[in-house]
C-alpha cells in the first residue's frame, strides 16, 4: 500500500485552501527498464475530495502527471475543525484515502 498522503487544509475568510502531496510511482508505460523491457503503466487515474459528505473536487488524470504529485485547490463553505477526505484510485484498481482537519 502507498504511503499516506500529506494533506493540509486552512480556512480563511470563508475559503478553504487544500494542499495534497501524494506518494505514487506514476509510471507512463513508455519507459524501458535496464533490460530493455517496457515498464507497465501505473498511474493515478482519479482523485476525489469530499467535505461533509459532499464532493468538492473530482479529477481524472492520465500518464502526464509527475511522480509523487502535488495538488492544490480551494473551495467555499468549510469551517475550522471540519474534516476533508481525499481519495485516489489508480489504473490498477489500488486506492488510498486519507483525511485531515481544517485549521
Amino acid at each position: 500500500m502507498a504511503d499516506p498522503m500529506r494533506i493540509r487544509a486552512a480556512e480563511r475568510d470563508g475559503v478553504v485552501n487544500v494542499k495534497i502531496l501524494m506518494s505514487h510511482e506514476m509510471e507512463t508505460g513508455q519507459r524501458k527498464d535496464a533490460s530493455g523491457k517496457i515498464v507497465p503503466a501505473h498511474f493515478i487515474s482519479k482523485v476525489t475530495a469530499t467535505h461533509q459528505g459532499k464532493t468538492v473536487l473530482s479529477a481524472q488524470w492520465g500518464t502526464a502527471v509527475a511522480k509523487n504529485p502535488f495538488l492544490e485547490f480551494n473551495f467555499k463553505g468549510g469551517k475550522k475543525g471540519e474534516k476533508i477526505a481525499v481519495t485516489w484510485e489508480d489504473n490498477k484498481g489500488e486506492t488510498r484515502t486519507d483525511e485531515t482537519t481544517i485549521n
